[in-house]
């Protein structure tokens, strides 16, 4: 009887240990929330997700606390925006970590951006110049061409850690794409081409590009600098000489000179989502982009 037992009680422990491996999901680690969306929806229930910015955090500005730090530790693969977007607090993340898997050079480090052609990279820069980015503009997850070859890479860099479920992944990457091909056509047809607009940050030049329109200035001359009275000063010049249709913000733009700028001129401020769940009803990236090409086709 005690024999019996003692068997029946062996193999329940080795069921549930083939059971945990068999079913064990990959613990990504995002930076972004657009990032963490999309590697949802390619890994779906294979994979455990934690976010590291928040939503209504500027992603410029992120302090590198023991809680990232901790949540790094523990992730098979880390993801993240690349061009420097996290430089402030990345390094310091991943070194502090002492996780082999997602040191530079290995598979669990994964920047988006190696698959993104940069635009408005810089040969030369100095401390002058603002809080820029020498080797591109980082928003790219505001273009659908960049995103959908980030979602192919993601796929690519899922199948190589967990090869059993290859065909799972890549069925959930032609989901995804199938709806970014419908959803392409909706936003071409909003037809932003020819408006104009003013920013208050650089956010927008990819969409700009994709879909041509203009940004003809920015309320913040120099990246991550307060615009002094001058810069405020030249920003109304262009709005009255260009004739913009409105204010792009978002939730992490000062108020006052945003607002001081549309008193002076007249222009209208439009609230942009600047990520996945920055806005109510952008709870993933399509509806992130359905928001933000809707906003901009009223304007």
């Amino acid at each position: 009887m005690k024999k019996n037992f003692l068997k029946i009680f062996l193999a329940g422990i080795f069921l549930t240990m083939f059971s945990s491996n068999l079913f064990a999901k990959i613990n990504v680690v995002a930076t972004l929330p657009w990032i963490a969306d999309l590697a949802k929806q390619i890994g779906k229930d294979h994979v455990s997700i934690t976010t590291l910015v928040k939503t209504s955090q500027d992603p410029h500005y992120v302090e590198a606390k023991p809680s990232l730090i901790i949540a790094a530790r523990k992730a098979d693969i880390l993801m993240y925006n690349g061009l420097d977007l996290e430089i402030g607090y990345l390094p310091v993340i991943i070194e502090s970590s002492k996780n082999p898997n997602i040191q530079p050079g290995k598979s669990g480090n994964f920047d988006c951006s190696q698959f993104v052609t940069p635009i408005e990279k810089l040969s030369s820069v100095d401390r002058s110049m603002g809080d820029i980015h020498p080797r591109g503009n980082p928003h790219y997850h505001f273009s659908p061409a960049n995103v959908l070859k980030v979602a192919q890479g993601m796929t690519e860099i899922l199948v190589k850690i967990d090869p059993a479920n290859e065909a799972y992944y890549r069925k959930n990457y032609q989901a995804f794409y199938s709806k970014w091909q419908e959803k392409i056509k909706k936003w071409k047809s909003a037809n932003l081409a020819g408006k104009k607009f003013v920013a208050y940050h650089t956010l927008f030049s990819y969409l700009a590009k994709e879909f041509n329109f203009q940004i003809v200035g920015c309320i913040e001359a120099k990246p991550g600098i307060p615009p002094s009275s001058g810069d405020i000063q030249k920003i109304i010049d262009t709005i009255n000489k260009t004739k913009p249709a409105a204010i792009l913000a978002n939730v992490y733009s000062p108020k006052k000179p945003v607002d001081f700028v549309a008193e002076k001129t007249g222009l209208k401020v439009i609230l942009v989502p600047h990520d996945v769940g920055s806005l109510p009803g952008t709870d993933d990236w399509f509806s992130f982009m359905d928001k933000v090409i809707s906003l901009l086709s009223e304007a």
